[in-house]
């Protein structure tokens, strides 16, 4: 019994620390944008440069569907630790190309073309990212298990970004000035970042191949290919429609939240950095603890509820442009991000669920990415575009109709815990 639950940690282990790391390097560029878009852009208003940040953060995400496709047919062909490894080498490529690119007033316009290319570097590895650690995660857990080992992507998921945003208190409070940081502080966090994926590499080389994949019987060609994947197109679109809502809250509440504590409620940018790693500490804390409860419940029934307490994070969003206190702020986000955590713990299990072996990472990878590029990846630059045409409100409206469109899509969808592909 022992040996097996350490057998089980060291391959949820495996399969998780290289998403921590994966994460941080994403995390890092949204974290940093405050300080380093003066870098890469003429000197304009602060909303028109984080507009332009945004805009590149959207590109890294419009190249995650290709990564998705090409890294989810690699992990169905050559296995999840091939896929996994290549998928963290891309990242730390990522982070060292931005950690070394001069700035605008050095090279003009080829700083933030070069800037561009690292995000497309960084938005394939993502693209593999999730669907294969997802589809590795599933595959090693336990029947009545699979929605704690699923919490665990979004918990290093979670870690990640609370190094990155630990990191950057620690510059802000204790080693570096403002102006130091906005001139060249910001590129320690990304040197960081490189320095750590490609010790992941190691891990990822050494950590053990799922038993689904490795005892595999099925012909190459009809391994991990998308003529492979149409045959189960309404599979991919409960994919699509349960993500529609699940990303727009998720990028609102861990990413854009950050911009609109100091553009629109006037925290100070330490501040907002505080209350984020706050409320982030208690998301990840919850995301176990909202897994084991998605394994007693009906997954189905825990889904519904799950998706429809998510409407919540729209008055929130309300609120908390209306607040001023540090006390409130960081309670508002913290309940917001609770309630997300009950959609976000079991995510990578539902998404598994729906297909069998031989497609399965590039079934949970390729549509997942497809809809994160699309709502997701312009969540920021979509509440900033509302905001610059001085019109605010509108983008709870067009969040509240992503979350109702996710909540259409679990009512509807078939109940695969008691017919999961995972049991084939």
């Amino acid at each position: 019994m022992t040996k097996s639950l350490g057998k089980h940690f060291t391959q949820v282990f495996s399969g998780s620390v290289g998403n921590l790391i994966e994460w941080y390097d994403w995390y890092v560029y949204s974290i940093f944008s405050l300080y380093f878009a003066d870098t890469f852009f003429p000197k304009q208003d602060q909303t028109a440069q984080l507009f332009n940040t945004a805009g590149i953060f959207a590109i890294g995400f419009l190249m995650r569907p290709i990564g998705g496709w090409l890294m989810g047919a690699y992990a169905d062909r050559k296995g999840r630790k091939a896929a996994l490894t290549l998928s963290i080498i891309l990242m730390s490529g990522g982070s060292l190309i931005i950690t070394c690119v001069p700035g605008y007033s050095t090279i003009g316009i080829a700083a933030p073309l070069i800037l561009v290319l690292a995000r497309m570097l960084q938005g394939l590895s993502v693209g593999g990212e999730y669907g294969t650690a997802a589809t590795y995660l599933s595959e090693i857990a336990p029947k009545n298990r699979r929605g704690l080992y699923s919490s665990f992507q979004y918990v290093t998921t979670i870690v990640g970004q609370l190094i990155a945003l630990g990191i950057l208190l620690l510059l802000q409070r204790c080693l570096l000035t403002p102006a130091q940081l906005a001139t060249w502080g910001w590129r320690i966090p990304f040197g960081i970042g490189a320095l750590l994926a490609l010790s992941a590499v190691y891990l990822r080389r050494n950590m053990t191949e799922s038993e689904a994949f490795s005892t595999e019987k099925i012909a190459t060609q009809k391994r991990g290919s998308l003529k492979e994947l149409y045959k189960y197109r309404k599979e991919s679109l409960i994919i699509v429609g349960f993500t529609v809502g699940l990303t727009i809250t998720y990028y609102t509440l861990t990413t854009y939240v950050q911009k609109f504590l100091v553009n629109t409620s006037g925290f100070s940018k330490s501040d907002s950095t505080l209350i984020i790693a706050i409320a982030l500490f208690i998301f990840m804390l919850a995301q176990p603890l909202a897994g084991m409860l998605g394994d007693i419940m009906n997954r189905k029934r825990f889904m519904i509820i799950a998706v429809s307490l998510s409407v919540l994070s729209v008055p929130a969003m309300v609120l908390l442009g209306q607040t001023h206190s540090f006390f409130w702020a960081t309670t508002i986000i913290t309940v917001a991000l609770v309630i997300l955590s009950l959609n976000t713990s079991i995510s990578a299990i539902v998404k598994a669920e729906l297909f069998p072996v031989n497609i399965r990472s590039l079934g949970v990878a390729f549509p997942y990415a497809i809809t994160v590029a699309i709502f997701g990846g312009t969540a920021e630059s979509v509440a900033l575009g509302f905001k610059k045409a001085g019109y605010p409100d509108g983008f709870y409206w067009y969040l509240a109709v992503c979350v109702g469109i996710s909540l259409i899509t679990v009512i509807f969808m078939p109940d695969m815990s008691k017919r999961s592909k995972l049991d084939e």
